[in-house]
Parts: C-alpha cells; sequence; structure tokens
C-alpha cells in the first residue's frame, strides 16, 4: 500500500508520532516496527488481499499491525475492541476473515491505556480472500440487526486525510494532540491517527478514561488539541477543581452532536470553545469547524465534499457504493449517499444539523420528533441521558442522578411541557443507559428494554 509508505517517509525519523506517559516512538521507530511486523505477517502466508479481522486496543501495537498490514496489501476489517464474543462471531459470519490479529495475554483493563501489546495471529479455516479492492473494513448500525459492512479504498483513505490538512486549525507539525476519540473509528482513525502522521503532529494517549487522568496529561505534555466525544467534554467540565491548560488552544467533539451545555461548561472552565466534526463511516468526515466558533453550526463543508439537502437531509456524492452487503443499499441512488441526518445550509454555507430522519415517528396521524421529547427530559434538573424509541407508542429511557425519581414524576414533567400526542406512553428510570463499543447511546428498543430487566 503505497500510502503506508508516504505516510511513514515525510519527516525526520527523531520526530515523534505516539507518546503515553514516559513512552514515546518517533517516526523512524514506527517505519522499523512495522517493517518488523510486516516481516512477521509475510511469514505467516499474509500478502495482498489477504483479509485480515484486526482486535486490538488502542495502543502504540494497534498503529504498527495495521500499517504493517496495509503495507503488505491486506484488507483489514476494524474491530472494536470492547466488543463482546458474540458480536465479533456475528461480524465474522458476515465477511469471513482469512486471519484474525488480536491481543493476547492478561493484564490489561479495557479501560486503561496500555502501550503494548502482544499480537496473537491465528489463521481461519473457513476465512476467504478479500473480495473488493478495500484495505479498511468498518462496521455501522444496520436496518437488519446486522452491522452494516462499509468499505474504504486506499484513494478514499488518502483524500480524506487531505482533506483533515486542509481545514483550519487542525494539528500541525510539533503539536500535540490528546486522542480520546477511539481509534477503531473513523475520526480517531484518521483524524487523529493518521493525520498526525501525515502532519508531523504528536499523538497523545490518556493512562485511563478518567477526567483526572485525562487532564493530567493534557497538563503534563502540553496539549494543543483535544479530540473526544461529548462524554469526555461532559466528564471534564465536571471536574469541580480543574488545572489550567495553558497550551491547549482547540478541542473537537465527534461522533454525536454535543449538547450545548456541555460545550458551554467545558468552554467556561478551560477557556476554550469546543468545535464539531461531523461524519459518518460511509463518507468521512463531512462538515468541521475546529474552532468551535460556529455553534450551533456544525462548520462549513470539508474541503472537496459535495453535499446536498434533499428532503431536509444531508446526502453525499460518493464515487462509488460503500456497502459491501446487502443492509444500507438502498440509501446509495445514483452517485448520493443518503445519510439520513435532518439538516440546513444557512446563509453563511454552514451546515446545522436538526437530528435524525428517522427520528420522526408518526401518533394519530401527527408528526413526532422524538428528539424534541428527548430534549424536554433532558431540561429536567434530576436527568443526565434521556433516550426515546417508539414501538406500539412512545417510550423513553432515562438515567438520573436522583434515585428517588419515580417514572411518573417525568410523565408529569412531560405533560406540562408537551402536547398530549408527544407524551411518552412509558417511562424507564435507569441508572445508566446503555452505549455503543464507540461510546454512542443505544436507541435499539429491545436493548434497552432488556436493560430494564
Amino acid at each position: 500500500m503505497r500510502l503506508v509508505r508516504e505516510l511513514l517517509g515525510r519527516h525526520p525519523d527523531d520526530l515523534p508520532y505516539l507518546v503515553a506517559g514516559e513512552q514515546v516512538v518517533t517516526h523512524g521507530e514506527m517505519w522499523d516496527a512495522v517493517s518488523h511486523e510486516a516481516a512477521l505477517f509475510s511469514a505467516n502466508g499474509i500478502g495482498p488481499g489477504t483479509s485480515v479481522a484486526l482486535q486490538v486496543p488502542p495502543s502504540f501495537t494497534q498503529v504498527e499491525v495495521l500499517l504493517a498490514l496495509w503495507r503488505l496489501g491486506a484488507q483489514v476489517m476494524l474491530i472494536d475492541h470492547r466488543l463482546k464474543p458474540a458480536e465479533v462471531d456475528a461480524l465474522f459470519a458476515l465477511c469471513r476473515p482469512q486471519y484474525t490479529v488480536r491481543a493476547g495475554g492478561p493484564g490489561w483493563y479495557r479501560l486503561n491505556f496500555r502501550s503494548r501489546h502482544e499480537a496473537v495471529t491465528e489463521k481461519r479455516a473457513d476465512g476467504r480472500q478479500a473480495l473488493t479492492a478495500h484495505r479498511l473494513v468498518q462496521f455501522s448500525s444496520g436496518s437488519t440487526g446486522l452491522p452494516k459492512v462499509i468499505g474504504r479504498t486506499e484513494a478514499s483513505i488518502a483524500e480524506e486525510i487531505e482533506r483533515f490538512s486542509k481545514i483550519p486549525g487542525m494539528p500541525g507539525e510539533g503539536e500535540r494532540l490528546l486522542l480520546l476519540s477511539s481509534t477503531a473509528h473513523s475520526f480517531g482513525l484518521i483524524a487523529g491517527l493518521l493525520h498526525s502522521l501525515h502532519a508531523g503532529a504528536e499523538v497523545v494517549f490518556a493512562p485511563k478514561v478518567s477526567a483526572t487522568d485525562i487532564v493530567n496529561a493534557a497538563r503534563d505534555h502540553e496539549v494543543n488539541v483535544i479530540f473526544g466525544v461529548p462524554f469526555h467534554y461532559d466528564l471534564l467540565g465536571s471536574m469541580p477543581h480543574s488545572p489550567s491548560l495553558p497550551a491547549l488552544r482547540s478541542a473537537v467533539s465527534g461522533g454525536e452532536l454535543m449538547p450545548p451545555e456541555t460545550a458551554e461548561r467545558f468552554r467556561e472552565v478551560y477557556g476554550v470553545p469546543v468545535g464539531e466534526s461531523y461524519g459518518t463511516t460511509e463518507t468521512g468526515v463531512i462538515a468541521m469547524d475546529v474552532s468551535g466558533a460556529t455553534r450551533p453550526a456544525v462548520g462549513p463543508p470539508a474541503p472537496g465534499v459535495r453535499l446536498r439537502i434533499a428532503a431536509g437531509e444531508v446526502e453525499v456524492a460518493l464515487p462509488e457504493n460503500p456497502y459491501l452487503t446487502s443492509d444500507g443499499q438502498e440509501r446509495y441512488v445514483d452517485g448520493w449517499l443518503r445519510t439520513r441526518d435532518r439538516a440546513e445550509l444557512d446563509a453563511d454555507g454552514l451546515l446545522r444539523l436538526r437530528g435524525r430522519g428517522d427520528s420522526l415517528v408518526v401518533v394519530g396521524g401527527l408528526k413526532v420528533d422524538l428528539t424534541e421529547v428527548e430534549a424536554v427530559l433532558g431540561r429536567h434538573p434530576a436527568i443526565n441521558e434521556a433516550v426515546l424509541v417508539h414501538g406500539d407508542a412512545i417510550e423513553a429511557y432515562v438515567s438520573t442522578v436522583d434515585e428517588k425519581l419515580a417514572a411518573e414524576d417525568l410523565i408529569v414533567w412531560c405533560r406540562d411541557h408537551l402536547a398530549d400526542f408527544k407524551l411518552p406512553k412509558a417511562v424507564w428510570v435507569l441508572p445508566t443507559l446503555p452505549r455503543t463499543s464507540n461510546g454512542k447511546l443505544i436507541r435499539e428498543r429491545s436493548v434497552l428494554r432488556a436493560a430494564t430487566n
């Protein structure tokens, strides 16, 4: 894969790339590690067109193995390390990789960062050669209960790295990026790891997913930029005694829209607005504003992205269908991918998201936007988060800071703030709401109902 050689050959060998505590990997050391791993994989029969499932936690090892497999021309299925065995088995049944590379050995905890893992490679008897030229295979929620399988070509990945390099405010050579976003998903992988390798920025990892450890990592390494999801910024903004971070100039949230109050609280504590990056697994980045100055918009379309608003929803031009299985095919028509995100372009050309297109439901012949009901519940002083779903009726699932809060109290609250046809017919109060492996709130009714038992 030519892209790997280009990325690893852009900067001096002694320029730092990955940092965790006192451990540092330079560009030269990364080149040597990738060459070593590639030789081992090649000796095991991995080469051009080999399909490999990679499930290693965020780490120096994960980056080295991914780049080594790509250097050999393999097709890599990138699997989040937090997925349970049954979930991974379902992915294997869909894609049938020839090899798996997993983190082996005891002694690591899923919420703690560990820079090195033993990479265990296994050949699968039922595996098959890659059926397409895609180099990266990822997964997204599917409408059939199975994940959508999404392919990215080498050209697609290279083009997105180039897009990020043209977005004002992205980390540059010699700057330090604290990467909290999952490196198994598009934003963390391409905006975080690959763009930083291209730009010569250092990628810093926090030792644990805790407010204290994250802030200490930002302070000790004089971090200039943070990439994370709303959960991280809520965590950081809630610290009672936060240290000053004088080197911090930007913070960006990706994955899901950040509640305005979370962004404002972070700005008040650290003096830095939170920007937004909006994209999908299928398209990569669509719009981005690193500065945070365009809130509540998510920013202008990223350089080179062609988008349009059709029937109130964002559609993005793609040169080919990104879906490798049947689920999702109906969303790609005549070169345009329907994202199902409702939005508008304002007079300044900035994209303003209005929620999911599939959050609209019909009750008694009247349309109800479930995100509106979520927002009303979210304004209750005892509610942390709320998720609304619609089966036979509108159902609400909420997490609370008040153990004594009853579902009946929330129904009364909604009745005071919403028309009767918008009221949830049932409310479940939970200690926490279930999330996907990359931190997004789950909106699948069966999973939410199971959490109430």
